[in-house]
């Protein structure tokens, strides 16, 4: 499972913004994306296609603007990753308590 991409993706706050702004109001353009930023359509626009790189979210064309959304799958591939290495972790806690309490 390769999350590194996604969890880098998401480590950049201006990529966060935008991916949080996709879940709220759903699928929108770089124009609405743009709006109230604090970075350049230009800006938001290299930002997106570093969250399309990760998985993290799509387009499609509607006339001559370009609709972003959201791909919650990878978000689930990461989570799943996560859960595995807190489980792990429990694991090993739980084995030191045995061996201190022993």
């Amino acid at each position: 499972m390769k999350v590194v991409p996604i969890l880098a993706a998401l480590g950049d706050e201006s990529r966060l913004q935008i991916v949080v702004k996709l879940c709220r109001n759903g699928p929108q353009s770089i124009a609405k994306l743009s709006d109230g930023a604090a970075i350049s359509r230009q800006g938001v626009t290299k930002h997106l296609h570093a969250l399309h790189k990760a998985g993290l979210v799509r387009s499609e064309r509607r006339g001559r603007e370009r609709i972003w959304k959201f791909e919650p799958r990878r978000l689930e591939d990461v989570r799943r990753y996560l859960a595995q290495i807190s489980q792990q972790w429990d694991d090993a806690l739980e084995r030191l308590r045995s061996a201190v309490e022993g």
